[in-house]
């Protein structure tokens, strides 16, 4: 095991490879899982280190040391650490042969042929994939997620550790894969956008919410299915209520409610309608 040599600080291994984007940047998932190159540096910069003599090999796409482990790699590169690079045209094959001996077999580029190798300790650095259940959670939750199945920030710039849904945050690798620097630096950020709204005597909602005419309503579920915040509910009197201080002000509820019995503050239908004739006229 890589990480218990590394740890005990002896390497007895004569060469080791890496396999860079295992599981990753390929159809299945084409993005990048950020650490893995960063981590491999490190353990190749460790083995180095440890026992100078040990032959370090690292099979790479692209080699992505985010930030200053830039550096790093050039160090790697100047103790000896060899980095061959592959497409999945040319994929790294490994087998067991008759004698028992994994046997790697790599396509080398500047060559233009493929090498075999037999390395004593062959190490994957695979692919980072949402935690299980996280779909399950985005849906009882109402949570929108990537189409890699982590979640999803409201704005990527102007709310980026916020949801859609008012008062729910992320942060971490639930948001995307990430070092751990980067999820501290993502989590103060939560827990300060959370602090803006618990240190607030009362909260403040958007003019634009949805309200119920309880004459009109014939208690239907439609604004219950349809509602992507999950807002409305039927109340013991066997008509909608909908919570001010969750309503999005999205309008789908209105707009499919057959009874007419929801209209949306400052977007009524006469008041709609009269914004159109309007136009209407001027284009007249």
């Amino acid at each position: 095991d890589l990480e218990a040599s590394i740890a005990s600080g002896t390497i007895s291994a004569d060469r080791v490879v890496m396999i860079q984007c295992v599981g990753s940047r390929d159809e299945v998932r084409s993005y990048c899982s950020r650490t893995c190159c960063g981590e491999a540096i490190k353990n190749a910069l460790e083995i180095k280190s440890i026992n100078p003599e040990t032959e370090v090999i690292i099979l790479y796409k692209d080699i992505r040391t985010y930030g200053f482990r830039e550096k790093y790699y050039k160090e790697a590169a100047k103790m000896g650490v060899i980095f061959i690079r592959y497409d999945d045209d040319h994929k790294p094959v490994s087998e067991i042969t008759g004698q028992g001996d994994l046997e790697l077999t790599m396509w080398e580029p500047l060559l233009k042929r493929y090498l075999s190798v037999k390395p004593d300790l062959l190490v994957l650095s695979n692919g980072m994939v949402p935690q299980e259940g996280t779909k399950e959670l985005s849906q009882l939750l109402k949570l929108p997620t990537t189409k890699h199945g982590f979640f999803m920030e409201a704005h990527m710039k102007l709310r980026p550790v916020d949801f859609a849904n008012s008062g729910m945050f992320l942060c971490g690798d639930a948001h995307s894969p990430k070092y751990v620097e980067e999820s501290m630096a993502q989590a103060s950020a939560t827990a300060g956008r959370a602090a803006t709204i618990l240190s607030r005597p009362f909260l403040e909602v958007g003019g634009s919410i949805a309200r119920v005419n309880e004459e009109d309503c014939a208690g239907c579920l439609t604004c219950v299915r349809v509602c992507p915040y999950s807002v409305p509910r039927i109340g013991e009197e066997g008509v909608a209520i909908i919570d001010e201080s969750e309503c999005q002000g999205c309008g789908v509820c209105a707009s499919e409610c057959p009874a007419k019995a929801i209209q949306v503050l400052h977007f009524k239908d006469n008041q709609v309608l009269a914004q159109c004739d309007g136009m209407l006229l001027e284009v007249v």
